[in-house]
């Protein structure tokens, strides 16, 4: 088999004919849904199996996709409403009214014949938003570095002596292929929540998958018959197949580690400023129409063979990234892993950033051995990715089990032969042994290698990332509080920002919508009125139980607005929809070329109606297919356009037809110029997750929530970030104070203690020696023992950013400030100071 595999060019795509959804729309509901899925055994949907499982059968992995509900269409009258609320916190009273007149205007006029337009669109398209999504991506025309690719870092191996580079990495990279193999052979347990099968469509557009770019914006490509791998060392590119053509993994891992020690000893062969020289990962970093043109340049002469270079990495399962740089704290860690490192010597940047090819899944893995994730996000959000970093670390584990007991279980039930007791000959036309791709590097390819890489490291220092691994508490202690953990965490991201600038602004973070057919994120708003009066009530002089019960309350409203938009019943994606919809409607007078129902995107690109063919529901999802969507989400999420200002619509060449009042007032740009980007996303197997600031003036939060700790990785431009990470952390421990105060002084019980100590309590037991306080709480500052025998009350006294002022007296400034009033009574200033003598001459 030939080394290149050719991806369908979009005009094939595009030839495509659209299906209608009519075949299906019948069987759409959660009750169906659910029902596919749970026709599958226990051990098909089991988490663990075993890893030879005669009884494996395929199909669960989709088993309920086309029984899923279609996405919802929220009440247009219910949408404004909620719409006109997100606002209110973030408005005078003068700019609110307008927001309403505009929102009454809308209503009045254009409002419900696009509502209905949107309706009748919808009907032939697998989600409302969903082309208007991609759209919104892959027109996004800046660098994809530190503004749409989010990353994962994953916790250290638990095994300290596989945690070097090639042994980790050659670990990570056949689970990696285990998952691969999962999913191509449907034997991958879908997502549930609460037993409800959640949309699986993203995981078969993870691999094989790059963003191309073209004049016109980016279109996503995929050879979904990849079997490749690429690997990037000190800027050089190496290839060699893992799977053969049933999906089956031809390489063990002892076979994985050998060719990446070889890859690695010949990559050191070339200086490392020679081979900066040739590192042509770092275009993937420029803007999307240069490196479009770059593409061009790179294969436009006969005999080059930087096409085909090209078509191996663009058609690569996904790349792996093995660094030479050893990143000493998590902040140097989470930077290597979104952006690389900028490091001159000599003129010649040899950072980790020239290892890099951001138009693709990247599994990262420093030369100790730390790993991460970096994704390109318009195909997939962080909640499969995060599935896929799970399953993996959870699996390199479970594989060191079964060397030592062969009966231990693997993550996946599947009956693909073991490798390394497969015949040679099964496995077909591949190519095992590692190849160095060689490019011809014509001298303008060589110029513009230089000037993007003086580029990303202008990006990188403009920049910055600080964490907070905070481990005094965590999920449990918030909880046993009574709150919910998220809502919890978001409070505290408000009052942090609050104390530090006395105000609040606009605040994003993505809900999970993949209860419905093809769903994505949608918007969660999370400042509100509740939020404000709690903050305020917070940095006023109030007693504990005031502040606790503010607290409660905007804890309560957060996480009502988050079950309204998992249910789809958001404000965001609904009136970006009608915005596109405006747009399109605009551009269709002139061109006259635009279906009257909507059925083509911007670019002409249409989204499938379903993953199997209608007439046959019971057929596996056509994966075989070029995927070719353009234009729109990094988390999800986080990272998302849709989590920044959209692009306006632009009316210039239409005066008769003015931009729509609500997306012409100034509150639409207000709502969506996001400063706290934020998205929670992560379970034990992650370290610290997050992105780039989505607006010069914010930050970007990626938060994990753990049983006994919470993980913050923030990012902004220079905004002091590590002030605003100190303030949290003060926040965290000024709360715990607060509500352990509350806690005493009402007689509560901790919804937290163990049994054992509540029956203690009760008989009295005599204690011997000096009692030790439990879950951290005699420690100070993670794990410092205070001397003395002190008590963990004094611990919590610490505001730490905040100690050195008076709340009070901030909040007295604030309201003085929005009254319109100086903040301090004028005094005469003849008498103010002490009279001095004046000295005769």
């Amino acid at each position: 088999m030939s080394s290149v595999r050719n991806i369908p060019s979009i005009d094939q795509q595009l030839a495509k004919d659209q299906r209608k959804d009519s075949v299906t729309m019948s069987s759409r509901s959660e009750a169906n849904a659910k029902d596919a899925t749970q026709s599958f055994s226990k051990d098909k949907l089991a988490p663990l199996a075993s890893h030879t499982n005669p009884e494996s059968k395929t199909g669960v992995t989709f088993a309920a996709q086309d029984k899923l509900p279609k996405l919802p269409i929220p009440d247009l009258d219910t949408t404004c409403k909620k719409y006109i609320a997100a606002l209110d916190p973030l408005q005078t009273a003068r700019e609110h009214a307008d927001t309403e007149q505009a929102v009454h205007d809308f209503m009045r006029s254009e409002g419900p014949e696009l509502q209905e337009k949107l309706k009748r669109y919808a009907t032939g398209q697998s989600s409302y938003i969903e082309q208007f999504w991609y759209d919104s991506y892959l027109n996004f025309d800046n660098p994809v570095v530190l503004n749409l690719n989010p990353f994962f870092l994953l916790e250290d191996d638990p095994t300290p002596a596989r945690n070097n580079q090639v042994t980790r990495a050659a670990s990570l990279v056949v689970s990696a292929l285990s998952f691969v193999r999962a999913v191509r052979k449907e034997e991958l347990p879908p997502d549930t929540v609460r037993g409800q099968p959640l949309d699986m469509y993203q995981y078969s557009r993870m691999f094989g998958t790059a963003r191309i770019p073209t004049d016109n914006g980016c279109h996503i490509g995929q050879d979904s018959n990849a079997k490749h791998i690429v690997v990037l060392c000190r800027g050089q590119f190496y290839w060699f197949d893992v799977m053969d053509d049933n999906h089956d993994l031809v390489m063990t891992e002892k076979d994985v580690t050998l060719n990446l020690q070889v890859v690695v000893d010949d990559a050191m062969q070339t200086p490392v400023h020679e081979a900066a020289k040739g590192a042509l990962g770092v275009l993937s970093t420029e803007n999307r129409k240069i490196w479009s043109g770059l593409r061009e340049l790179m294969s436009k002469d006969e005999g080059s063979n930087n096409s085909d270079c090209l078509n191996i990495v663009d058609t690569a399962l996904f790349i792996v990234c093995l660094d030479w740089s050893e990143p000493l704290n998590s902040a140097d860690l989470c930077t290597n892993m979104l952006c690389g490192t900028s490091e001159i010597e000599r003129g010649v940047q040899i950072g980790t950033c020239t290892n890099r090819w951001y138009d693709k899944l990247q599994i990262i893995v420093c030369k100790n051995g730390s790993a991460g994730i970096n994704f390109e996000h318009t195909g997939v959000d962080g909640h499969t990715v995060l599935r896929f970093a799970s399953d993996v670390y959870t699996d390199t584990i479970l594989r060191f089990a079964r060397s030592i007991n062969g009966q231990a279980p693997s993550l996946w039930a599947s009956t693909s032969p073991d490798p390394s007791k497969r015949d040679p000959e099964s496995f077909g036309d591949v190519s095992t042994t590692p190849h160095k791709l060689e490019w011809d590097m014509v001298p303008e390819l060589s110029t513009a290698l230089r000037f993007a890489e003086t580029r990303l490291a202008d990006l990188i220092q403009q920049n910055e990332f600080q964490t907070l691994e905070f481990m005094q508490y965590g999920k449990n202690f918030i909880t046993s509080m009574g709150f919910s953990p998220d809502a919890f965490v978001q409070m505290a991201f408000q009052a942090a920002y609050y104390g530090m600038y006395g105000r609040l602004e606009s605040c994003y973070e993505p809900a999970m919508t993949k209860a419905y057919f093809h769903g994505r994120t949608e918007a969660i708003r999370p400042v509100t009125p509740e939020s404000v009066e709690f903050v305020r009530t917070f940095w006023a002089e109030n007693p504990p139980a005031r502040k606790i019960e503010t607290l409660r309350k905007a804890c309560e409203r957060h996480t009502a607005i988050t079950r309204d938009c998992a249910k789809a019943q958001g404000v965001d994606r609904h009136l970006y929809a009608l915005m596109c919809l405006w747009q399109r409607q605009v551009d269709s007078e002139d061109s006259d070329t635009t279906s009257r129902n909507g059925g083509a995107s911007t670019n002409g690109y249409s989204s499938p109606v379903s993953d199997r063919d209608p007439t046959n529901p019971n057929a596996s999802p056509k994966r075989n297919s070029m995927l070719s969507e353009t234009g729109g989400s990094e988390e999800e999420d986080p990272s998302s356009p849709a989590s920044r200002s959209p692009p306006r619509p632009s009316s210039s060449h239409h005066p008769a037809q003015p931009l729509p009042a609500i997306f012409a007032d100034p509150g639409w740009d207000k709502l969506n110029n996001t400063i706290l980007s934020t998205s929670n996303c992560g379970n034990p197997s992650l370290r610290q997750f997050g992105f780039g600031p989505t607006s010069a003036e914010g930050f970007g939060i990626g938060y994990i929530i753990k049983d006994g700790s919470v993980s913050i990785c923030a990012s902004s431009k220079h905004r002091q970030t590590r002030r605003f990470v100190d303030a949290i952390e003060g926040y965290f421990l000024e709360m715990r104070r607060l509500l352990r105060a509350a806690r005493k002084s009402g007689g509560q019980e901790d919804k937290g203690a163990s049994r054992a100590r509540e029956a203690e309590e009760k008989r009295g037991v005599e204690r011997r020696g000096r009692a030790i306080a439990g879950g951290g709480e005699g420690l100070v500052g993670g794990g410092e023992k205070k001397e003395d025998g002190a008590g963990a009350e004094e611990s919590d006294d610490d505001m730490g950013g905040y100690g050195f002022f008076d709340a009070g007296m901030l909040l007295q400034a604030i309201r003085a400030s929005e009254e319109g009033a100086p903040s301090e009574k004028v005094v005469r200033r003849r008498e103010v100071g002490k009279k001095l003598r004046l000295m005769e001459y």
